[in-house]
């Protein structure tokens, strides 16, 4: 029997339910079907995937759903992106788990490929108790997610908590709201394909960020004010804030140090929890070695390197206010941070002229970054090397 053409509308509206409710089947390449169920009750029907697994000599089979906000030949362009998609994750070894339903299952997923992430305080903030953690993923469309961002947006983000533990809040700056939408951007992207544009499957135009939120950072400390901010500090975070001093790190991945992951004999540190995930070594100079291995020293392996006096980590909770007590010490602007610290380790870096790749390197970020938000400084050493050609 012949398999009808489901990208014509004429064609779908004429087909019949078939016995069993099995869907009519639409061949979209070998081993790749697409199914439509039309319904009896109501206009339209429901939409399937089918694709023959070899290894098991099974059809494996996924409901899509009915695109209820879709009309026309969208319905079929979307039905057919999704079939695709899922056959291709299946074709790949990846087929979603059976318990991956919804929003939240997504996020649980790629917390387990990415554990200690800061995505797990995003999706434990602004997730997991919120209406779209319950959203299924085979009906999740852009007006969710534009109704989630809108949530974000409202959330106020915590400034800081005073001795006492009161928290303190501020309005969410654009900058942090693309920032908290990068986690959830990721979860879905790993499951879910793009929807066609300009439609509600297109989830993701839910989630695109807020143009020029991402502003430069401006605040700059020489090193005289560094080292008059590291003697200021209490004894228990001026280790800390040493690091700080003397690698372009982010503070998360400073803190999350082991002493295995610094090896004394070959002067090498390794950076293992990342914004990007992905570990990276750095060869120290034998100054900063000499630094690292008197952290280390009568450490177990697994002890971080930089301690508070309970032994624990530092974090950005409890760096938080011995670095601002430090900063009012020593008489520099409120707004510095141990950012602030990256911020201007980066900076010297860039004006010594050391090429912009080994920067992203060392620091941990894209070549991208740096130009955008250090590009500057190299365009002003351009200027005084063309005005020593004046003749």
């Amino acid at each position: 029997m012949r398999m009808p053409d489901l990208s014509r509308i004429g064609d779908r509206e004429r087909l019949k339910p078939k016995s069993g409710d099995e869907p009519h089947w639409h061949r979209l390449r070998q081993g790749v079907y697409l199914g439509y169920r039309r319904s009896k009750k109501t206009d339209g029907g429901t939409w399937f995937a089918r694709f023959y697994d070899a290894d098991s000599n099974r059809n494996k089979r996924m409901r899509l759903g009915d695109y209820g906000t879709l009309t026309g030949h969208d319905v079929f362009k979307q039905a057919k992106t999704d079939a695709e998609a899922w056959a291709a994750t299946v074709e790949s070894g990846g087929e979603l788990a059976r318990d991956m339903v919804t929003v939240k299952d997504a996020c649980l997923a790629y917390l387990e490929e990415k554990p200690n992430s800061i995505a797990e305080g995003v999706f434990r903030r602004h997730v997991y108790d919120d209406p779209i953690a319950k959203v299924k993923l085979d009906k999740l469309r852009r007006h969710h997610l534009r109704s989630w961002r809108k949530r974000l947006e409202k959330a106020p983000a915590m400034l800081s908590r005073t001795r006492d533990g009161e928290k303190r809040w501020k309005e969410r700056a654009k900058s942090t709201v693309n920032r908290d939408m990068v986690p959830l951007r990721a979860a879905l992207g790993r499951v879910l394909m793009s929807g066609a544009p300009n439609t509600d499957a297109a989830w993701q135009e839910a989630l695109k960020p807020f143009k020029g939120a991402d502003k430069r950072r401006e605040l700059y400390l020489d090193k005289g004010e560094r080292k008059r901010l590291i003697d200021t500090a209490c004894e228990e975070v001026r280790p800390f804030l040493k690091a700080l001093c003397l690698l372009p790190l982010r503070p998360g991945s400073l803190a999350s140090l082991t002493g295995r992951d610094f090896d004394k004999r070959t002067r090498t540190l390794t950076i293992g929890k990342d914004k990007n995930g992905i570990p990276r070594q750095i060869s120290l100079p034998q100054v900063i070695a000499d630094f690292f291995a008197a952290q280390v020293k009568d450490k177990l392996p697994t002890e971080p390197v930089f301690s508070r006096n309970s032994g624990d980590a530092w974090n950005k909770d409890s760096w938080k206010n011995p670095i601002k007590t430090a900063v009012k010490g020593a008489n520099l602007p409120n707004a510095v941070s141990a950012y602030t610290l990256r911020h201007s380790i980066i900076t010297d870096l860039v004006r010594v002229r050391l090429p912009i790749l080994t920067v992203a390197q060392l620091s941990g970020t894209s070549v991208a970054m740096i130009e955008k938000h250090y590009g500057h400084l190299v365009r002003d050493d351009a200027e005084e090397a063309l005005a020593t050609l004046e003749i």
